[in-house]
């Protein structure tokens, strides 16, 4: 179990470290916890003191000490002059700090001038601060501590805290029954305590109520945390494993896996899932994967652009690494798609006109991959198995490795019944094991522009027009399938898959076979336009 962060501070201030750098954007969270650091025991001789360049030194309570001291030139003497034991938190002082600012170096080393009286006394400075920005001058006597984002615990006592103010208005509605507070708790994880109250009270205006089915809504206010990251983006999807035709293998043990992110799976003794990779013929369904996992597992679907990660200065490339990741665990339980993750490594085996930079980006996502203990479930996928590094094909890494190869003619009608149904036909009215054996070849993208094309070419007769199996017949027709003009890649694909991974749709020995009914496919069903009311 993690030290708490009151008993970590405790102990450096305990041991008479001068200067304390705090990294977070929760100033009050941070200040409360400062304060039960010197609440007991030995520390509780020092007395808080906050200050800022807006208000000056100002005590637990917010009343100021001396107004002069807002001039960060001032505060610094004073604190050396000062006479009691004290913990003295500095709000953003990292402004004043760098070496723009006027009289950076005056700053420095007023601050260097502190260290060696401090320890000689029980005083102690906080740079409390979003960013970390540290002088060369100061990275021997800075002791930096992050403040993770609150804890299940944190957001439980704020749900609770939350349900004790609603208990007795009767126009709010409270269900938490079964495993609806963990959920709850799960979707608020990531969000900072004041984020996480905000989204409780949102969906209390909102719903006037409390319960389950809360957390999608609670799932869309971690939109905001990844948009102004940059690295991730958040991708929000319809798909689910009933958009996906065939694949039973894949979805069974996906479906497997979903229940172990639960507090239930850890006192069975499961480690949290790690991820997946997904390899195979373009167009065959990895992506669509990869989006509907994160939509049957209701979490947050994360897409992750490795090409944004490279920057044009020293080190930039390996630190936007660890921000993307770094966020990524902010927001579990989540899944990150790292789509087509062979062109982003593309370098990371060296050769020329590469510095080695890709190289020591793929290192750091190896080492997280491994090491990772957060809910983020990994989905990456990849066409060409030659840019895959071998490292990266180990277990530990992945849970697993699947192939994904061309459809079967089952997985070929389902596929085909799924994207009539979604263009608003109704499947059952067409010949689909005709078409689904003349399709013999096509990629489950390459079905739904085949059929996108047959509705082109029905529309093209007429407004009046109906989709017929004529058209569709026609729309393959003049389909060139991309498994005719790389067969031998293809062919190379499955062998390789044959001896190293799990197929997708289960073993190749049984992908052929008699075409069972359509209908057990259970696509989506055929969307109905609501009927408007009139009132005349």
């Amino acid at each position: 179990m993690a030290t708490p962060f009151p008993e970590i501070l405790r102990t450096y201030i305990r041991a008479g470290y001068p200067i304390l750098y705090v990294v977070t954007a929760e100033e009050d969270r941070a200040i409360e916890l400062l304060a039960q650091a010197v609440s007991e025991g030995e520390t509780s001789r020092r007395k808080l003191f906050v200050w800022s360049v807006s208000r000056g030194l100002c005590t637990a309570d917010m009343k100021v000490v001396d107004r002069k001291t807002a001039d960060p030139h001032r505060i610094l003497p004073y604190l050396l002059e000062f006479n009691e034991p004290g913990l003295f938190i500095l709000e953003d002082f990292h402004f004043f700090l760098d070496d723009r600012a006027p009289r950076s170096a005056l700053t420095i080393r007023q601050l260097r001038d502190l260290v060696a009286p401090f320890k000689a006394s029980r005083k102690t400075v906080v740079l409390l601060s979003s960013v970390l920005k540290i002088p060369p001058e100061l990275e021997k006597d800075v002791t930096v501590l992050d403040l993770a984002m609150p804890d299940e615990a944190e957001l439980a006592a704020a749900l609770d805290e939350t349900v004790e103010q609603m208990k007795d208005n009767p126009k709010v509605e409270i269900n938490l029954g079964g495993d609806a507070r963990e959920k709850i708790v799960k979707a608020l994880h990531g969000l900072t305590r004041s984020e996480a109250e905000n989204a409780l009270a949102k969906v209390i205006v909102t719903r006037s109520r409390i319960d389950q089915e809360d957390v999608e809504l609670l799932l869309s206010e971690k939109e905001q945390i990844i948009r102004k990251s940059g690295m991730l983006e958040y991708y929000a999807t319809p798909e689910h494993f009933g958009s996906i035709g065939g694949l039973d293998e894949l979805k069974r043990w996906l479906r497997s896996r979903g229940r172990a992110f639960s507090e239930a799976a850890r006192e069975f003794g499961l480690p949290n899932p790690k991820g997946l990779l997904l390899v195979g013929v373009p167009g065959c369904g990895k992506s669509l994967t990869a989006k509907a996992v994160a939509a049957e597992w209701k979490m947050p679907l994360l897409k992750f652009d490795l090409g944004k990660v490279f920057g044009g200065l020293v080190g930039q490339s390996e630190e936007n690494m660890r921000r993307a990741t770094k966020m990524a665990e902010a927001v579990t339980p989540c899944v990150m798609w790292i789509d087509e993750i062979e062109k982003g490594l593309a370098g990371s085996r060296g050769g020329a006109g590469d510095s080695g930079v890709t190289q020591r980006v793929f290192g750091t996502l190896l080492t997280w991959m491994e090491e990772n203990q957060k809910q983020v479930f990994t989905i990456a996928t990849a066409n060409d198995i030659d840019g895959l590094p071998p490292e990266l094909l180990r277990k530990g890494r992945f849970d697993e490795v699947f192939f994904i190869d061309l459809p079967t003619p089952q997985e070929r009608a389902t596929i085909l019944a799924i994207h009539l149904t979604k263009h608003h036909r109704d499947y059952r009215d067409f010949d689909i094991a005709r078409h689904a054996s003349a399709s013999e070849g096509f990629s489950g993208a390459e079905l739904e522009q085949a059929v996108v094309s047959a509705l082109f070419l029905a529309f093209a007769e007429g407004e009046s027009a109906r989709l017929e199996d004529r058209h569709l017949a026609a729309a393959m027709a003049e389909s060139r399938p991309l498994s005719q003009s790389v067969a031998g890649k293809i062919e190379r694909l499955r062998a390789e898959a044959r001896l190293k991974w799990r197929w997708a749709s289960g073993v190749p020995e049984e992908r052929s076979g008699e075409l069972r009914d359509v209908a057990m496919a259970e696509p989506p069903p055929v969307p109905k336009k609501a009927k408007r009311v009139f009132e005349v």
